[in-house]
């Protein structure tokens, strides 16, 4: 009904004034007007911002496709690899180079297929945009070893200041492997662009570890940004039935799990040992139910300057937007934004306009543009 609604409207909008359909709802500090750019898009996962104002826009189906600034859907890409669309996998995460104005390079992560089982993986590729496809498209980092099943993917792609990547993996539902370093499992990995692993990484040239590791003891994290200030690696991932967890991942720190966390399995047992664990690392913050959050930004920018430094996080159960505000490194307030909106948010991200961006989990998905209402 909700869709109905809104093509309704947005119908007529467009016959009298041009104008997108909106929303509004309250918040703290402002009424908010959730502006539909565009719709129509098969589970969309990750969002970019290319230069000229288009967006480019991840569906986890398998396509990725040019959205125009005023909402116009592009044919999908030619040159993006097979995914392994099954559950939680398929494509994810797409960023561009910070040289992208001249070298036209963007990563992008997907649920790569083998075999019958799959694993995530992260592709650099060049994006020829006049001619919608992409380019010398090459696999820099695969999750080691492939499974089975559809779950726990993560998985983020953040360009950290010194030009290496962070991404965030997913335990595949093995939560049994997640403390095995000797293999890739609920972790947050550092590479280089090409993806050699930077020297400096905390396990290079130790026995049973793998070298491009970061951290681990992660669960499935879906949403990472930088601190805009200290730069620092910030990351959000899921629980079981609760335990989803804001955490600073810290190089060669082991976050816990499947051994402590502030959630309980499905089934309602226990899960690990508590909430603490000698050598294992506490959450800046956590929600118990659980959110599911998927999406996390730092908000920096003039059209909400009261959430500046503030963290937005997406939820897909709970269908609204966290947004957290920051004492330092601590999280000191939350305010549920957007509740009502009867969407699963998979994704949040400022744009260079200074307006905040989601995108919608659904088989209808849509890109929305939050604003200052009136």
């Amino acid at each position: 009904m909700r869709r109905f609604l809104i093509a309704l409207f947005a119908g007529i909008a467009a016959m009298a004034t041009g104008a997108f359909a909106s929303e509004t709802f309250k918040s703290e500090h402002y009424p908010l007007r959730v502006v539909t750019v565009t719709e129509g898009l098969d589970h969309p996962w990750g969002l970019a911002f290319l230069p000229d104002g288009r967006f480019l826009v991840t569906e986890r189906e398998g396509d990725m496709r040019i959205v125009s600034a005023d909402g116009r859907k592009m044919r999908p890409l030619s040159g993006v690899p097979r995914v392994y669309n099954s559950g939680q996998g398929g494509l994810l995460d797409v960023v561009l180079d910070p040289g992208f104005g001249r070298n036209r390079v963007i990563y992008f992560s997907y649920a790569e297929p083998s075999g019958g089982r799959a694993g995530t993986a992260v592709a650099r590729a060049m994006l020829d945009a006049p001619n919608n496809r992409l380019h010398d498209v090459q696999v820099i980092f695969r999750q080691q070893p492939k499974s089975g099943g559809g779950r726990h993917f993560g998985s983020r792609i953040v360009v950290a200041r010194d030009g290496n990547l962070f991404i965030t993996t997913g335990d595949r539902g093995e939560r049994e492997r997640v403390q095995d370093t000797s293999i890739n499992r609920g972790q947050v990995v550092r590479i280089k662009p090409d993806g050699a692993v930077p020297a400096d990484n905390p396990f290079v040239g130790r026995a049973g570890h793998r070298p491009e590791i970061w951290s681990y003891g992660h669960r499935n994290p879906q949403g990472a940004a930088l601190h805009p200030e200290t730069g620092a690696l910030w990351t959000v991932e899921h629980g079981a039935a609760g335990g989803d967890e804001i955490n600073r991942p810290l190089a060669g720190r082991n976050y816990g799990w499947p051994v402590i966390s502030y959630g309980r399995h499905y089934s309602g047992g226990r899960i690990g040992i508590g909430t603490h664990g000698e050598g294992m690392e506490q959450p800046v913050f956590y929600w118990d139910p659980s959110i599911a959050p998927s999406g996390l930004t730092f908000y920096g920018g003039d059209k909400f300057p009261a959430w500046r430094g503030n963290l937005l996080v997406g939820a897909l159960k709970y269908q609204l937007v966290s947004r957290l505000i920051l004492d330092g490194d601590k999280v000191v307030g939350e305010e549920r934004i957007l509740d009502g909106i009867d969407e699963r948010i998979r994704d949040v991200r400022q744009g260079p306009d200074g307006y905040v961006y989601l995108l919608t989990d659904s088989s209808d998905g849509a890109i929305l543009r939050l604003e200052p209402g009136n």
